[in-house]
């Protein structure tokens, strides 16, 4: 994978996290619905990728370090989780083999979870 493929998550935990570790919260932070999107990108990256020949599991290892760096409460974890896993989802169901839209899509969301991740370290990163 390249290293514009990863977008920065990592980077974009780390500037989010900036110093020290984050205790859970148990209030909405200002970037949730960013996060939550990011999430949702990174469980349909997560399916296409994988259907159109990217073995592995990069995408899911990219959200399991996202929610490591943030260290949501439970009731956050879940709904990043569930974001994942709507994005996997909303795929799973309509593509069964890689096709040219799949392959778009790909690109789309890649594009989409760059600019997302640079937009929420800019905003949010010390």
């Amino acid at each position: 994978m390249t290293g514009a493929g990863r977008w920065a998550v990592l980077a974009v935990a780390a500037a989010l996290t900036a110093g020290s570790a984050l205790p859970a919260r148990a209030i909405e932070a200002p970037y949730d619905n960013d996060l939550m999107r990011l999430a949702e990108l990174l469980g349909s990256l997560h399916y296409l990728r994988n259907l159109c020949g990217e073995k592995g599991t990069t995408w899911r290892d990219q959200m399991e370090q996202l929610i490591v760096t943030e260290n949501p409460d439970g009731d956050r974890r879940a709904k990043l989780t569930a974001s994942f896993n709507r994005g996997y989802r909303s795929f799973d169901s309509v593509y069964t083999t890689c096709t040219a839209s799949a392959v778009e899509a790909i690109e789309r969301y890649m594009l989409e979870g760059e600019n997302l991740s640079k937009e929420i370290a800019a905003k949010y990163g010390n």
